[in-house]
């Protein structure tokens, strides 16, 4: 029997980890800290570097506003999992739901985004670095930022319009937060053109950027194998090597969770993939930003001095 259209209903259940209801008090132990933390230093490397002088130019540019997408895509997200986790499942209003989507695709087809401007600034870096001031200049660098944040509403807006202007026959989502594809299995009837939509837009949001960053750095390797030394060749790498990093975490985790068939839908590892894409890859960002530069670890030390002097 097909399921009565629930479209006009004003709320939907969040039913989190309700399968592993016994360990949500460890979960939440697990989490908070890791939640708390990851604001705490997304925050301090985007301060450390606004109040740097030596830390304006256009790769820092770009690393703060990675660290900002971070803090606001973590808290769309996190808040919510943790009321979930203290109280069980959670009501949230088909409104609250939209904005949490649109939210959650914004800021995460921003980054996706955001993380081809920063290979394009490698790039420039590396192949034309005699033109790198004036290619990459202020203007150009805010075009690129203005751009990733265009993308994200245009993506938000459109799948978050078209999902929820369908007819709903169940309310009650399998997930921790308004994930696309556990709403799609709350469709009435078919779903699959609705199934195709979040592939086309997965396409346009993961794979394009994606491909752009692939290509920034084909040339980049192409470049690096020319030059004259070891020494050269090294020194060129270390500068690209902690955003390939972050490259490869973002689009190991996202490509897991959006560039895979209906069939293999699992509800259970499709909330264990989310978590880490959503906790994971931004706490571990400035880990690998920092530890792997120099510039950084240094303004860190320098601003550390200055505050026991203060003290």
């Amino acid at each position: 029997m097909i399921p009565a259209n629930l479209s006009e209903a004003s709320e939907f259940r969040l039913m989190g980890f309700s399968e592993v209801a016994h360990l949500h008090i460890l979960i939440f132990v697990i989490l908070f800290p890791l939640y708390i933390f990851t604001l705490v230093e997304n925050t301090v490397i985007a301060l450390i570097i606004h109040g740097d002088n030596t830390l304006h130019t256009s790769m820092y540019f770009f690393l703060t506003q990675l660290s900002c997408l971070d803090i606001c895509y973590l808290s769309v997200i996190v808040p919510k999992v943790l009321e979930n986790l203290i109280v069980g499942t959670t009501g949230v209003s088909k409104i609250g739901c939209a904005m949490q989507m649109f939210f959650f695709l914004f800021f995460g087809v921003a980054e996706c985004f955001l993380l081809a401007a920063m290979s394009f600034d490698r790039y420039v870096a590396i192949c034309c670095p005699l033109h790198y001031t004036v290619m990459m200049n202020q203007r150009v660098c805010k075009s690129l930022v203005a751009g990733t944040y265009l993308c994200g509403t245009a993506v938000g807006l459109v799948h978050t319009t078209i999902t929820f202007s369908l007819p709903f026959c169940g309310l009650a989502i399998n997930h921790f937060f308004c994930e696309i594809q556990p709403l799609l299995e709350l469709l009435c009837g078919n779903s699959t053109p609705s199934e195709i939509q979040v592939i086309a837009v997965a396409v346009f949001a993961i794979v394009c950027p994606f491909v752009m960053t692939i290509y920034s750095y084909i040339c980049i390797i192409s470049t690096i194998l020319k030059m004259p030394s070891a020494e050269s060749q090294q020194k060129a790498f270390s500068t690209c090597s902690s955003h390939l990093l972050v490259v490869t975490l973002f689009y190991g985790t996202a490509s897991s969770m959006y560039l895979r068939p209906k069939s293999s839908y699992s509800a259970t590892v499709d909330k264990l993939l989310s978590l880490s894409y959503t906790v994971v890859t931004p706490l571990l960002n400035p880990v690998i930003y920092t530890l792997r530069n120099q510039e950084v670890k240094g303004a860190l030390r320098k601003r550390w001095r200055n505050i026991n002097f203060l003290l």
